[in-house]
């Protein structure tokens, strides 16, 4: 005689089983991964690395929005570590990190106009002691948002060196951050 199927109760307000996990937030954790690192290879690598990290701990009975949370928490995790291991050091706070951790002062845009226009000084005085090439591709990708292939085209190299002289001038650009703060 088959054993009896096991029935349990879900909620309207959690997912059925794993694979309504992945689904229902594949996309959101792949886009915002791509919008960190910039290129597929990586935002598919650290996307799977989420969802493998996140699956062990994670509790179907959880909610959907703490399902969401847990994925959001883990995926700051897992890219924390992927640009510890590129370029040696954290360098990426998530948006949503920044708006929940930041208090809500009423304050009026000068205070807001002041940071972005001090975040520019600092970014143009670490251009400025940039190599050439490197100035050029940081510039490119991400003052610019050109794609890796527009930015290779642009200064007439592969995309393969495009992405080295990337992570070349970000290692850097880092370097330089830290004599600075020094």
């Amino acid at each position: 005689m088959p054993a009896p199927t096991r029935l349990h109760v879900v909620s309207e307000d959690s997912y059925p089983d794993w694979e309504a996990v992945y689904n229902d937030n594949v996309d959101r954790v792949y886009r915002m991964m791509f919008a960190k690192v910039g290129n597929r290879p990586d935002a598919e690598d650290l996307t799977a690395e989420v969802f493998a990290t996140a699956l062990r701990p994670l509790q179907l009975s959880a909610s959907v929005g703490e399902v969401r949370a847990y994925l959001f928490a883990t995926a700051r995790t897992v890219l924390a570590g992927y640009w510890r291991r590129t370029m040696g050091r954290e360098i990426t706070v998530l948006e949503e990190d920044r708006a929940s951790t930041e208090p809500v002062t009423g304050a009026d845009d000068d205070a807001d106009d002041t940071d972005r226009t001090g975040a520019i000084a600092r970014a143009e005085a670490i251009l400025a002691e940039l190599p050439e090439r490197y100035r050029r591709i940081l510039q490119l990708r991400f003052i610019g948002a050109c794609s890796l292939k527009e930015a290779a085209i642009e200064l007439g190299v592969s995309v393969g060196n495009a992405k080295v002289l990337q992570h070349r001038a970000l290692r850097q650009a880092a370097a330089v951050a830290d004599r600075m703060e020094g």
